[in-house]
């Protein structure tokens, strides 16, 4: 069931991370102007990719509390894949057979990942020093990478601001694990847990990173950088936190690495790819003329 409601997610996350991009591209302000973070919120066809954001993390926390927080997220991190076709037809994206490679390197990996390193194990009740180290782990990585994508441009920008929003993705995961558990203690207890508190920050956080990186046009790095770090934190996270171990047998350990190791060099090869940025179907090419016509 587990697997099931994962690749779901991925589903959904795809769907609204493309219905997303093109909100931001048909906001008015430039990608360096705060201002279209708030100008999406009246476009509808983000609204309606918020929507299947908001989906894919309910199937998400369905599947986390069902299965182990490395599996799960191997599996959202699919999204990459089925989201590539979607933005070709609805954000005119390039997609090159280089791409198409490099996504078929992705889901290769994933599957000699999952296959060989048979995640399991793992506690439902990490320490405080667990969650402290991942928590400081995390800030420093987003607000590192953050900081230095604003100094950026277009795909560059769209990676470093895209990975930044995948680090503080898998604290959310991770955190999300712990957070369906006590959704059966009452309200009362619910608020008073710092569950609540940490997932609202990094939703917070990760909107603006990810519609940052979106708002760049170029949805490959964006995504693949996200995923990557996703991916990649996920793992470490289940590891670190949740104590979830791989297969035991050094053979299948390592061919476990060998398709972690594909599944990042496919979407760091995706996030390499400088295109030029998209535009949604009837609009030119020309931030200028999109900014007077955003229709």
């Amino acid at each position: 069931m587990a697997i099931a409601l994962a690749l779901l997610a991925a589903l959904s996350f795809a769907a609204g991370t493309v219905l997303q991009q093109r909100g931001t591209l048909q906001a008015p302000a430039g990608a360096d102007d705060a201002r279209f973070l708030v100008q999406i919120l009246h476009e509808p066809i983000w609204l309606a990719g918020a929507l299947c954001q908001m989906c894919g993390w309910i199937l998400q926390a369905a599947a986390l509390d069902r299965g182990p927080l490395v599996v799960v997220q191997a599996l959202t991190t699919l999204s990459l894949v089925i989201a590539l076709p979607l933005g070709a037809r609805l954000t005119n994206q390039h997609i090159t057979r280089a791409d198409v490679v490099a996504a078929c390197a992705v889901l290769a990996g994933i599957v000699v990942f999952l296959s060989a390193g048979a995640p399991s194990g793992g506690t439902s009740t990490p320490t405080a020093a667990e969650w402290w180290t991942a928590g400081l782990l995390a800030v420093v990585l987003v607000g590192g990478a953050g900081a230095y994508g604003r100094r950026r441009h277009g795909a560059t920008r769209a990676a470093l601001f895209g990975g930044a929003a995948g680090v503080g993705y898998a604290l959310q995961a991770a955190v999300t694990k712990v957070f369906v558990d006590e959704l059966g203690h009452g309200v009362g207890a619910l608020l008073s847990s710092w569950t609540v508190y940490v997932l609202l920050v990094s939703a917070v956080v990760g909107f603006a990173l990810q519609q940052s990186a979106l708002k760049t046009g170029v949805l490959a790095p964006a995504m693949a950088s996200s995923n990557a770090s996703t991916l990649v934190f996920s793992t470490i996270f289940g590891i670190v936190v949740f104590d979830e171990r791989l297969t035991r047998g050094s053979g299948a350990f390592a061919l476990a690495l060998a398709g972690l190791a594909l599944a990042v060099v496919g979407v760091i090869r995706l996030a390499a790819r400088a295109q030029p940025p998209a535009s949604p179907p009837g609009t030119t090419s020309d931030p200028r003329a999109r900014a007077a016509n955003p229709g």
